[in-house]
């Protein structure tokens, strides 16, 4: 049964797994991103909350990538840099910076709660000149983290107790641990996407004609 459930949440949402149905929704945001952004190749990008990983597995290859998350990772190619800091109040070092690009996937939902999300829309828009923001929309059917149906919508101690038991959960954590990854995804709506970035663009990425997921483009 375990063994299912690693395939089933493997052939749905692995990034490792070419096949996989994430893997190809992640290609097709990556053909939207260069439609939208042509000189993505030519372009110093900022990724705040990403990984190396993520970049060296997309078909863009930009001038450099500096990446910032929380915890460091090592980068083991010429043309990504990482560095450890707060996307919502990046270190000195980043933000005397300018950017071409600043890029984020699936974070801002990650941040915790409304003041937070301010603060990061701020340094987005003060550290690049233009902006790619995607966070999972709310209102899809399926909770794309523990890919669960309607997960979001339940209350915060059914979402707890589900976690650990439902067999395509990325990991089974119990208690308060289970709690606390409840608490620090927040999905967003289209309306608060549209608060944080005013002067952006919001489009849809949709998924069998619902819409999947929002990002902030300007």
């Amino acid at each position: 049964m375990a063994t299912a459930s690693r395939r089933l949440r493997s052939a749905l949402a692995d990034p490792a797994e070419k096949r996989s149905i994430g893997t190809r929704q992640r290609m097709h945001r990556w053909a939207m991103l260069r439609e939208r952004f042509p000189q993505i190749d030519h372009m110093r990008v900022l990724d705040l909350g990403g990984t190396a990983t993520h970049w060296i597995r997309s078909p863009a290859r930009p001038v450099s990538v500096v990446v910032m998350n929380l915890s460091l990772e090592t980068s083991e190619v010429d043309w990504i840099t990482t560095v450890q800091g707060d996307a919502c109040a990046p270190p000195p070092t980043i933000a005397r910076e300018q950017f071409d690009l600043v890029y984020s996937n699936s974070v801002i939902e990650h941040v915790g709660g409304h003041a937070r999300r301010c603060d990061f829309a701020d340094g987005v828009r003060a550290l690049g000149s233009h902006h790619w923001v995607q966070t999972p929309y709310r209102y899809f059917p399926l909770e794309p983290h523990w890919l669960f149906p309607g997960l979001q919508f339940l209350p915060q101690k059914a979402r707890a107790a589900i976690v650990p038991r439902w067999p395509l959960s990325p990991a089974h954590p119990t208690g308060r641990e289970a709690l606390s990854g409840v608490l620090e995804t927040e999905l967003l709506s289209r309306t608060e996407m549209e608060f944080y970035f005013p002067s952006s663009e919001v489009i849809a990425e949709r998924f069998l004609l619902a819409t999947k997921s929002l990002i902030a483009v300007s």
